[in-house]
C-alpha cells in the first residue's frame, strides 16, 4: 500500500532559545551585540517532516533562488494530488513509480530527477532512516547516512539538522550566508563592499571562534544570517539557494 502523509505545520525547536541566546551573549559579547540588534530567535521547524520529505525539498531548492524553487516544489507536490490527495506529501514509493515526464513538467532538471529517485530508493531500502530512528542518531551518524544519497553533501545535511531536526550545535562553515555574516560581525566587512572570496573567513578561523559557542552553534549560525539581513536590508538567501 502506498503511504502518504499530511504536510506538517511549523513549530519552534525543542531547545530553550532564551537560554541559548543568553549563554551565547555571555560567551561572546560581540555576538551578543548582534543578537541584541537582530532580536529574538524565531527559527521554526517543519513539525513532523520526515527525512524523505525534507530532503526532497532540499534537492529541489539546490542551486535555485527561493521563489523559483518554491514554484517547482509546489508544482511537483501538486502533480501527486490525484494519487495522494490535496495537502498530502507523496511517499518515496509514489516518487519511484511516477513517470519522468511528471517530474520534468514540474520543472525539475535531469540531475535533480536522478537525485530524487535515488533518495526515494534509499528511503525504501532503509539507507535513509525513518524520523523515529534518525532522532536517536548523532549528528555525524546522520551525515554519514544521508550523504550516501546522490546530490546530498555535508552542507545539505547540516541544513537538515538545523532547519528540520532542530539540532542545536551544528556549525555549517561552508555556507555562504554564515561565512558572510561571520565576516560582517567579526572581521569588519563593510555592508557596502562587494564581497570577494578573500573577504570570507576560512573554516579554521570560524571553528576557532565557534568553540566558545558550543553547545549552541546552530543558534549562532542563525544569527549570522541575521547579520546579512541587517547589512543589506533585504534578507539573506534561503539556506539551500546557493550551495549543494
Amino acid at each position: 500500500m502506498l503511504m502518504a502523509r499530511s504536510i506538517p505545520r511549523p513549530r519552534a525547536p525543542q531547545y530553550d532559545s532564551d537560554t541559548a541566546t543568553a549563554q551565547l551573549s555571555a560567551a561572546d559579547p560581540k555576538l551578543g551585540r548582534l543578537i541584541a540588534r537582530a532580536g529574538p530567535f524565531t527559527l521554526r521547524l517543519a513539525s513532523a517532516q520526515s527525512p524523505f520529505e525534507a530532503l526532497v525539498e532540499s534537492i529541489v531548492y539546490q542551486q535555485l533562488h527561493g521563489k523559483a524553487a518554491a514554484t517547482i516544489h509546489k508544482r511537483m507536490l501538486e502533480s501527486f494530488h490525484d494519487v495522494c490527495g490535496i495537502g498530502v506529501h507523496p511517499s518515496a514509493q509514489h516518487l519511484l513509480d511516477c513517470p519522468n515526464e511528471q517530474l520534468r513538467t514540474a520543472g525539475l532538471s535531469h540531475n535533480k530527477m536522478l537525485a530524487l529517485r535515488d533518495l526515494a530508493a534509499k528511503t525504501v531500502d532503509g539507507t535513509v532512516p525513518t524520523l523515529a530512528r534518525i532522532r536517536r542518531m548523532s549528528d555525524e551518524d546522520i551525515i554519514e547516512h544521508l550523504t550516501q544519497v546522490r546530490g546530498i553533501g555535508r552542507w545539505t545535511v547540516e541544513m537538515f539538522l538545523i532547519f528540520r531536526l532542530g539540532r542545536p550545535d551544528v556549525f555549517p562553515v561552508s555556507d555562504y550566508g554564515v561565512r558572510k555574516g561571520f565576516a560582517l560581525t567579526f572581521q569588519g566587512l563593510k555592508p557596502t563592499v562587494k564581497v570577494t572570496p578573500a573577504d570570507l573567513p576560512t573554516a579554521e578561523v570560524m571553528h576557532k571562534r565557534g568553540r566558545r559557542w558550543a553547545p549552541w552553534r546552530s543558534v549562532a549560525s542563525w544569527y549570522m544570517y541575521r547579520a546579512c539581513d541587517l547589512a543589506n536590508g533585504t534578507g539573506t538567501p534561503r539556506p539551500g539557494d546557493t550551495k549543494s
